[in-house]
């Protein structure tokens, strides 16, 4: 996994109400429009976290959302709910993660992502989770995180997954 460094001039911070939210453009209207409407609200109700990265001249260059949810038991292969009771599981969600038009190809998506999984495992530390899960919008979004070996989860071909072991294995090399 890519350290998560971001180039000279870039710098993160949780998302707020001063930033030009609704200047972002990735080219996914529900991914310009949660961070444009929804992603501050969501933060200020504490059912998620967005943290934007921003370039010299305060611009967003892209963001990701985490938060907490739930997965069915029946939903995870049999790798990562062996000796688990049946019930729902906890897990991380990376909600959203784009990257604005403008620096597209600049490789900021893997460290966003890099970043963000940084994020988990830290939290990881404190509050468990089997895994984090992603919804993939489409198929190219779907193609990207299976580049970083998520993988689908039972019966729903755009929910994929990373296990917290795999997410440990993964730190500890980086490390």
């Amino acid at each position: 996994m890519i350290l998560q460094t971001f180039p000279p001039g870039y710098r993160l911070e949780a998302v707020r109400r001063e930033h030009p939210r609704k200047d972002f453009h990735c080219g996914s209207d529900a991914v310009d429009d949660w961070l444009a409407s929804k992603a501050l609200q969501n933060q200020e109700k504490r059912l998620s976290v967005t943290k934007v990265l921003l370039e010299r001249s305060g611009g967003i260059a892209g963001y990701y959302t985490l938060a907490v949810g739930q997965v069915d038991f029946s939903d995870l292969p049999a790798e990562i709910t062996k000796r688990l009771p049946r019930r729902n599981l906890p897990v991380a969600v990376l909600a959203w993660l784009g990257v604005n038009k403008s620096v597209q190809g600049k490789g900021l998506g893997p460290l966003l992502l890099a970043h963000a999984l940084r994020g988990c495992y830290e939290a990881g530390k404190i509050f468990a989770f089997v895994a984090v899960v992603v919804d993939a919008i489409d198929d190219s979004a779907k193609a990207f995180y299976k580049r970083w070996d998520f993988r689908e989860l039972l019966g729903q071909p755009n929910r994929l997954f990373f296990s917290s072991k795999q997410l440990e294995a993964m730190m500890e090399v980086v490390a």
